[in-house]
């Protein structure tokens, strides 16, 4: 079963949508972050797509990402919850609800505009080349995991 294509208008609307129902009380149904952190975390995704502020991995640690992690990254399976992060999307410090919110949804926008085509074999930070349909399930699941973990 595919994925929700991030790459068409009414997927990204859906997604934005549902961004914006959420409020800075809005409270998670597990883990640790609070709401804002949870957006900031989201947005460092993307980051590492359209910034140039997280380091990309040495050869060696790239080999053991493409090896150990890629294939449960960009599959369709859902993320399991409470699930362990890499280090770079861990957010620990209270973040600014409204900027992380806006930043996100800008982002959802960007992808959506910029289209599959952009991303068809795009190298990624972390995993090397990727299909835009490795890029769309990163994207959607990514971002469904987390906002179903606040319950929207």
């Amino acid at each position: 079963m595919a994925l929700p294509n991030v790459f068409t208008p009414e997927v990204s609307t859906q997604l934005i949508a549902r961004i914006q129902q959420l409020s800075p009380q809005t409270a998670a149904k597990w883990g640790k972050m609070n709401v804002a952190q949870m957006l900031a975390h989201c947005n460092v995704t993307y980051e590492m797509v359209y910034e140039n502020k997280h380091p990309k991995p040495g050869a060696l640690m790239k080999f053991i990402l493409k090896a150990m992690v890629k294939n449960k990254v960009v599959n369709e399976e859902a993320y399991p919850q409470s699930g362990r992060t890499a280090p770079q999307f861990l957010i620990v410090d209270e973040r600014d609800f409204a900027q992380e919110q806006k930043r996100l949804m800008d982002y959802i926008i960007k992808t959506q505009a910029l289209g599959a085509a952009y991303f068809e074999q795009k190298e990624s930070h972390s995993f090397g080349k990727l299909s835009s349909e490795q890029w769309n399930n990163m994207f959607y699941k990514h971002l469904n995991h987390h906002l179903t973990q606040f319950g929207v």
